[in-house]
């Protein structure tokens, strides 16, 4: 049983909603009037605990959408979305805590968690050695630098350190907030480096964006530890890995060590899985449970909760039509309190959306992305194009009240 927030932004999204639980489509019109209330999605619950929800809700002004046959008893569980205003389901927590039954003993400490994420818009990181980085507010771009000679996009490769330092020279003057260095493609079929090949291209280039442009902040792309620590004593600030801590059993105990912040990326078996097809029952549930599962991990470890950034791998172990989907539920990772990071730059997705197969010709598709991740209040966006996507930010930025 999980618990995450839900926006429903159409009619379409509240149908999809009925589907998904089970509910009479004839009571749409009833939800379709509360649908702009705060939302919470929860799998599986027990059909007694189910009813208790609805009830308790219903006596306060809000609603929740069960299965049909929830009420009648004739099915065990039901995918239940609660519907209230922030006031209504606070008294709804209250009420729980005198039923400890059925389940809703957790439900009320997940709703709890998620009730009080929903205000949790800025965070401040720390750099070692470093100012520290702040997020939330403006959402901040991350530029992709790739040390390969074929990653998916060609133009985010380079060939060697000196011409690594122009384009993040380039970057930096366009104002990029993170420069993300990485030396190992992971588009669809690629044959990944040995660790060694890996750290003699990436080391080399971070040391030299280090020497050239000392107050940026750099992320090296790596899921190896060897490869992390390297790249930290050579300048690197902060460890993106699109494996999210699971492929190096090490690499929670070397973050817990050095301290700097770590980009927990889902996807499934990387590297060799990552881009196989997979089915989810609720894609962003999974990936949900994915993180909370991480960041345990990553705290026993001794890994400071306050370093950790979210990224659900847009197109890693997901495809279009799930990475839309989780697109669409940005506002669901709001549940575990942590800044997201959205890596979703000329990617395969946008070229089934708008017919395109050359990544050469996604840019627009890659800006309306951004524009939207931007509105739904993304701290970060990593990108292979800064300048455009900046404006793109800055125009959003403008209309919710930012400033010019």
């Amino acid at each position: 049983m999980g618990i995450y927030r839900i926006e429903i932004d159409n009619d379409s999204d509240l149908v999809h909603l009925i589907h998904t639980t089970g509910a009479d489509e004839r009571s749409f019109c009833f939800f379709q009037r509360k649908s702009r209330m705060l939302s919470f999605f929860i799998s599986n619950v027990d059909f007694r605990a189910a009813n208790a929800l609805k009830q308790e809700l219903l006596s306060r002004g809000g609603d929740a959408i069960v299965h049909r046959c929830a009420i009648e008893g004739s099915i065990p569980t039901s995918n239940v979305v609660i519907l209230g205003t922030l006031k209504t389901l606070e008294d709804l927590s209250d009420k729980l805590r005198s039923m400890p039954y059925w389940g809703l003993d957790g439900i009320r400490s997940g709703l709890v968690q998620a009730i009080s994420s929903i205000g949790i818009r800025r965070w401040r990181l720390n750099i070692p050695d470093r100012e520290d980085l702040e997020l939330g507010g403006r959402t901040k771009v991350m530029g992709i630098i790739n040390v390969t000679d074929d990653s998916f996009y060609s133009g985010s490769r380079v060939d060697g350190p000196e011409r690594c330092v122009e384009i993040a020279l380039r970057m930096h003057e366009e104002g990029a907030d993170i420069l993300d260095i990485g030396a190992e493609s992971t588009r669809p079929g690629s044959s990944p480096p040995s660790q060694e090949e890996e750290a003699c291209r990436l080391i080399p280039a971070i040391a030299a964006v280090r020497r050239e442009i000392p107050r940026a902040i750099i992320s090296a792309d790596t899921f190896r530890t060897g490869t992390a620590e390297a790249a930290l004593d050579s300048g690197a600030d902060i460890i993106n890995d699109i494996s999210g801590g699971a492929f190096d059993k090490m690499m929670f105990p070397l973050l817990a060590k050095r301290g700097n912040p770590f980009i927990i990326m889902h996807a499934r078996d990387v590297p060799g899985g990552m881009h196989h097809p997979v089915s989810y029952k609720d894609v962003i549930g999974d990936i949900l449970a994915f993180f909370s599962g991480q960041i345990l991990k990553a705290t026993k470890a001794g890994v400071n909760l306050e370093q950790i950034i979210l990224d659900p791998g847009i197109g890693f172990s997901k495809n279009a039509e799930q990475s839309l989907e989780v697109l669409k539920g940005v506002a669901s990772f709001s549940t575990l309190a942590r800044p997201l990071l959205i890596g979703h730059s000329r990617k395969s997705t946008i070229g089934k959306v708008l017919g395109l197969e050359n990544p050469e010709d996604r840019l627009e598709g890659t800006l309306a992305l951004s524009a939207f991740c931007a509105m739904k209040d993304v701290a970060l966006i990593r990108v292979h194009d800064v300048a455009e996507n900046i404006r793109a930010v800055r125009m959003i930025g403008a209309l919710k009240g930012e400033g010019i």
